[in-house]
């Protein structure tokens, strides 16, 4: 056994760059190159999937990715461990011996399953109508398929760090109760998951990036024994990795400061950043706890159906004429739910017609398909000559797509058989923990440890004069984080403080008007200078079925950094 075990990742997402295996696998030394393919809305994807093919389900992409690189990663040592079976494990598992019998290969393939709750959905107090229904597994599964002997592993839904979890558990020989090294690897786990997020993806320091003209590069993790670790990426890559990037992924979709997960409670208000070198940021102090007794499960269902239109509003009267269009339109439709959002006021005497101009959408939804077909898109282009001045669309409406809801389930584990089963076909049940943590599923806010700042001068400016952000969604709930920018300054520890005294549930009401009936909660990651926000249900019922402009809340977190705030004078 080496000191370090060297994991790197290749996909963030299901569509990300195709090219990334072939690169991870010649960039540099690796053990072990992970994979994450799998979301909430990718779950509802590849149902939709298996509801035309039930051989398909999983991640079609990762197939062409190992096809093209298998031979290399079997030269060169490294092992394979992916989620992209997402529904149909087993099915992807048949599909890469098929492969590598046609390029004359022979490697050892085994597969995890048992996340899977549809056959017993109904047994479980899940809706039989789920379209998808999937425990969250961890990782010792992977472990126990890579100790038999495996070269490529690949699940069903385990969480996003499990991926990491299982092979240092492995390497390691980690027990169900090294709660401190599992919970390190959960950290890096939820570092590498999101790909390049990690090296100064959707960063919103971005303008201190090293431009190259390269493609950033994926994320790599040093792992030791004790759970500690250090992020970097390949030599001449691009992008970077710092203390803020990997700061902008630690608090990226999380809610409170326990993270939950199915082989360790992480206490992520105990991680500590230490950047040790060029592109090297050391993660230690991690904590661990016992597990939560029950398992997350991600349901999705056919929600219905829905359509929209785009009409361009120019010039003088936009109010007026967002009126009359709608006036017009709304009594005529018949959908269930109908939808009106319109973007910004175009300024006074702009120089351009696009810049004289706004959008005005509408979208609807309904279970019957054809209330948002042609008795949706017919009376709107009716309209064309009997409206507003200027009436036009962005685009012909098109024909209804269907969507999707997606809400958490909690199971017992008894109700969930983790199955390895290994190259040669043999099955192994994976033992469930014997400790739990005795955890609520939601926290309350944590209050912030630091004094109230003193009276003193203030100046208007944006939150994100000196406050990085990075958001996201984690079902009907957005997850906005905010921290300090590691910039070096002197005044670091103060803006800390005045960060976590600033940011309460009436200010982040304040700041985004539409959270103002929502439940909002707070917590403080002083380690890390931030604070982590969870907005519940400003999604409304997940991705697939929100009607908002940024569904997924990918830009609310750049949004509030533009947000006008009181900042000390003395902090500028």
């Amino acid at each position: 056994m080496t000191d370090v075990l060297r994991i790197g990742n290749c996909s963030g997402f299901y569509g990300d760059r195709l090219t990334a295996m072939r690169e991870m696998l010649e960039g540099g030394p690796l053990d072990v190159l992970t994979g994450d393919y799998l979301a909430e809305l990718t779950m509802l994807i590849l149902g939709k999937d298996s509801m035309r093919d039930p051989s398909l389900g999983y991640a079609r992409t990762f197939v062409r990715q190992v096809e093209d690189t298998l031979g290399l990663a079997l030269e060169r040592g490294v092992k394979i461990v992916s989620n992209a079976g997402g529904l149909n494990p087993a099915g992807l598992a048949d599909k890469l011996r098929e492969v590598a019998t046609g390029l004359g290969l022979s490697p050892q393939i085994a597969h995890v399953e048992g996340d899977d709750l549809r056959p017993v959905a109904g047994q479980v107090g899940i809706s039989s109508d789920a379209l998808t229904a999937n425990a969250y597994l961890g990782g010792f599964g992977i472990a126990a398929a890579l100790g038999g002997g495996a070269d490529v592993v690949v699940t069903g839904r385990v969480t996003d760090a499990s991926l990491v979890v299982g092979p240092a558990v492995a390497h390691f020989s980690w027990t169900p109760t090294s709660y401190a090294e599992l919970a390190g690897a959960v950290v890096v786990g939820h570092v590498l998951e999101c790909g390049t997020q990690a090296t100064g993806g959707n960063f919103s320091g971005f303008r201190t990036l090293r431009h190259t003209g390269r493609p950033l590069g994926f994320p790599l993790a040093e792992i030791s024994a004790d759970g500690t670790s250090v992020i970097t990426k390949h030599v001449d890559t691009g992008g970077a990795v710092s203390v803020d990037t990997v700061t902008a992924q630690l608090v990226y979709e999380i809610q409170t400061t326990r993270y939950l997960g199915p082989d360790v409670t992480t206490l992520l208000d105990s991680i500590r950043l230490e950047e040790v070198g060029p592109d090297r940021v050391a993660i230690n102090g991690v904590r661990g706890e016992a597990p939560p007794e029950r398992l997350k499960v991600c349901v999705n269902e056919l929600g219905g159906f829905r359509n929209t239109v785009e009409l361009v509003l120019t010039g003088l009267d936009i109010d007026a004429k967002a009126d009359w269009v709608r006036e017009q339109l709304t009594p005529v439709l018949t959908a269930k739910t109908v939808s009106w959002t319109r973007t910004a006021l175009p300024p006074t005497d702009a120089d351009t017609e696009e810049g004289a101009s706004c959008l005005l959408r509408c979208t609807v939804m309904d279970a019957d398909a054809d209330a948002v077909g042609k008795a949706f898109t017919g009376p709107a282009v009716e309209l064309a000559l009997a409206s507003y001045p200027g009436f036009t669309m962005t685009a012909p409406p098109g024909r209804p797509t269907p969507y999707g809801i997606y809400r958490p389930e909690y199971v017992d584990r008894s109700s969930v058989t983790h199955t390895v089963v290994h190259a040669d076909g043999s099955r192994e049940v994976v033992p469930d923990p014997t400790r739990f943590a005795d955890v609520s599923l939601r926290s309350g806010m944590r209050p912030s440890p630091f004094p109230a700042p003193p009276d003193s001068l203030t100046r208007r400016a944006p939150l994100g004069t000196f406050i990085h952000a990075r958001s996201g969604d984690k079902g009907g709930d957005a997850n906005l984080g905010l921290w300090v920018a590691h910039d070096g300054s002197e005044k670091y520890a103060a803006r800390v403080t005045w960060l976590s005294k600033l940011i309460t549930p009436r200010k982040v009401r304040e700041l985004i008007p539409e959270a103002a009936n929502l439940e909002v909660e707070v917590y403080v990651l002083p380690n890390l200078g931030g604070v982590n926000v969870l907005i519940r249900g400003l999604l409304g019922e997940g991705v697939a079925a929100s009607t908002r402009f940024d569904p997924q809340a990918k830009g609310l977190g750049e949004w509030v950094r533009s947000r006008v705030v009181h900042i000390q004078e003395d902090l500028l």
